[in-house]
């Protein structure tokens, strides 16, 4: 997989991005170069400079120093949203694709249910309801996603259910829960981790739209979309690198998940392994 996945240069580049962005996240105390919330009203909207590269907000915060610890924040919520989405869903679509029955019926119609709000109007909805908080919007996120890994899971389970591997598997009498988490579900994760991979990527988008618009993460805490929202009034003014860097963030880290998805969907599918 590793010698494959090289053999694709957008999409190692990409994988390399995403360490060195979470790398970076991790280690924010050792590599930002000042605290993220140190102010100094003598540096206030400095322009990008040898002492501030990214240069400084209206209060004479770092804005690389803030970016970096703002990864921390993206991060951690876009992943634990995604890993919420990826369990819930898959254990329920493999139970739902193996058992199916009128439980199957009634839980795909309220699945189509929710996928008939678009992903962000419903991220917006939630996190409204529940309130402004990391482990609030990472929920909401989560529960826009947990549709698509269900459906998938269960389209996979329901091909899988017919193989000859699981014939074989409920003669020799093995329960129903051990059929379906060892024997079939494994084989139900290439496709989960490439729309994992890809989900990830829309999930960081998320959060940081619903911070741009004031329902995620509030000030003065580092995050790219609270970043980018506080730019935006400044672009008038001349200070575009308030708003340019924060969004050069979004977008690289997007686009990152999103070649990765795309170089592993390449090298789980065998029939895309030939295409490229």
């Amino acid at each position: 997989m590793w010698q494959r996945l090289k053999q694709n240069p957008l999409s190692f580049a990409a994988l390399c991005v995403i360490v060195l962005i979470a790398t970076a996240a991790i280690f924010a105390p050792l590599v930002a170069p000042y605290a993220p919330d140190a102010t100094d009203a003598t540096a206030a909207l400095e322009s990008p400079s040898w002492r501030h590269p990214l240069g400084t907000d209206e209060y004479g915060r770092d804005q690389l120093s803030r970016i970096i610890f703002a990864a921390r924040v993206d991060l951690v919520v876009a992943f634990a949203a995604t890993l919420i989405a990826v369990t819930i869903g898959g254990l329920l679509g493999a139970i739902l694709g193996y058992s199916r029955g009128w439980a199957d019926m009634v839980a795909m119609r309220a699945v189509d249910a929710l996928m008939a709000f678009p992903a962000f109007v419903l991220a917006m909805g939630i996190t409204a309801g529940l309130g402004n908080s990391t482990t609030n919007v990472a929920i909401a996120i989560s529960i826009t996603q947990i549709p698509a890994y269900l459906r998938l899971t269960r389209g996979e389970m329901l091909r899988l259910r017919e193989m000859e591997y699981a014939d074989a598997a409920r003669t020799v009498g093995n329960p129903t829960w051990r059929i379906v988490l060892i024997h079939l579900l494994p084989n139900c994760l290439p496709p989960l981790i490439v729309q994992a991979t890809l989900a990830t990527g829309f999930a960081l988008l998320t959060m940081a739209s619903l911070s741009f618009i004031g329902l995620g993460i509030q000030p003065p805490q580092s995050e790219w979309g609270v970043m980018a929202a506080e730019g935006a009034s400044q672009i008038v003014t001349g200070e575009w690198w308030l708003f340019l860097f924060p969004g050069l963030a979004i977008m690289i880290s997007v686009l990152a998940f999103n070649l990765v998805g795309d170089g592993l969907r390449d090298l789980l599918d065998p029939r895309m392994r030939g295409v490229r």
